[in-house]
């Protein structure tokens, strides 16, 4: 999950590393970066790190990026593969439109780094139906701009946690720091 699937231009790897460097620790990619359904420069990447600091990691974030720490949203997710362990972290996203860059970062402390690592993975390799509903739900959504964003996120929820999953995803974001 260090490198991914889907090619990042040029511009985007020279961020992710430069990134890297400054936080002194690795990427990992997850997502649509990692699977069939990645529309390059549509889709989020998404990003989490793992630290033992999670107070550092986010003050460095918010001068790397330069954005405001009032941004962080405080997330609560249950591991279905690791005995529905909870797990707490942060999320923030990240738009630079002129390099095509736009992220959403999740932190989690690094405890917690082999069970997430494993929900993610359960979830890289999906059976070709799955990948054709999110590929065409995609295309229905960001190509002609027909679906409500609020009815895209509840069919893409459903894609992911019923059909992968058999069950709902419990992954609660909560607004405020």
């Amino acid at each position: 999950m260090e490198t991914t699937k889907n090619n990042l231009t040029d511009e985007q790897a020279a961020f992710f590393n430069k990134l890297s460097d400054y936080l002194d620790t690795k990427l990992y990619y997850y997502g649509s970066i990692q699977r069939n359904d990645y529309f390059p420069g549509i889709s989020d990447i998404d990003v989490c790190i793992f630290t033992d600091n999670e107070t550092e990691i986010k003050y460095k974030l918010v001068s790397f990026l330069n954005i405001n720490k009032k941004d962080y949203k405080k997330t609560v997710f249950k591991l279905h593969k690791t005995n529905d362990r909870i797990v707490y972290g942060y999320k923030i996203k990240y738009k630079n439109s002129e390099k095509n860059i736009n992220v959403e970062f999740a932190i989690y402390n690094e405890k917690d780094k082999e069970g997430i690592l494993k929900e993610h993975n359960s979830k890289r390799e999906l059976p070709f139906y799955v990948s054709w509903m999110l590929i065409v739900l995609k295309f229905f959504y960001y190509n002609l701009e027909i679906m409500p964003k609020s009815l895209y996120y509840k069919c893409k929820k459903f894609i992911m946690g019923y059909l992968i999953e058999g069950q709902d995803s419990e992954f609660v974001i909560i607004d405020g720091n």
